[in-house]
């Protein structure tokens, strides 16, 4: 175990959602000090553009010729309701927006969720225009501490987009080490980002432009 170490995972909707489903509901269960950052395009770009587990209902693609049957998963609901911490949602378009969620989720001890809306330009429906009236920055008014605003904004219809942070607890220190793998009683303190941290990842974004 090394609990000194920031650690972050990039993962796909499918991925994340789909395939590794299990995986995530018991990592959000485990509570381990990890930062995900789901790539959301609502399709499996990587596997020529089958629908995934956000892709919205009716919409056809290469497999699903008649549209998709299933209502799309909430991903940022499913978080919430399984007990996660710290949920977000980010926009690729956004990037200096999305640069503060990722840091604040990477200083938060315990799992963090970020959900990335991030428009496939090869196989995806939703391009950049689609959202470009539709996003919104979730407000100072929004209270992180509280879960029932933060999955009632999670239910937002389509027609707008809130991004941002939408639910945020701190927890105790002994819970803390726990998810660091600590032993029982000893503390450990979340281990700190440099000072130009978001800086640097504004940069590293700046490819996803």
């Amino acid at each position: 175990m090394r609990p000194e170490l920031t650690v972050m995972v990039t993962t796909g909707d499918g991925d994340c959602y789909g395939e590794g489903g299990n995986h995530f509901l018991h990592a959000v269960r485990r509570d381990p000090d990890i930062t995900v950052i789901v790539h959301d395009n609502e399709v499996y770009a990587l596997t020529k553009g089958q629908a995934s587990p956000t892709t919205e209902r009716g919409a056809k693609t290469r497999l699903q010729f008649d549209g998709v049957t299933d209502e799309p998963l909430n991903p940022l609901a499913l978080s919430l309701v399984a007990g996660c911490r710290f949920v977000a949602r980010g926009y690729a378009g956004d990037i200096a927006h999305l640069a503060d969620i990722i840091v604040e989720g990477a200083r938060h001890g315990g799992l963090a969720v970020i959900d990335v809306i991030q428009p496939c330009i090869t196989w995806g429906k939703k391009l950049s225009h689609y959202y470009k009236d539709k996003i919104y920055r979730v407000g100072a008014e929004h209270d992180r501490s509280d879960f029932d605003a933060a999955l009632k904004l999670s239910r937002t219809p389509s027609e707008k987009i809130p991004i941002g942070i939408f639910y945020k607890k701190e927890n105790a220190a002994s819970d803390l080490s726990r998810s660091s793998g600590e032993t029982a009683g000893k503390e450990t303190a979340k281990p700190t980002l440099s000072g130009n941290a978001r800086e640097t990842l504004a940069e590293l974004l700046k490819d996803f432009e």
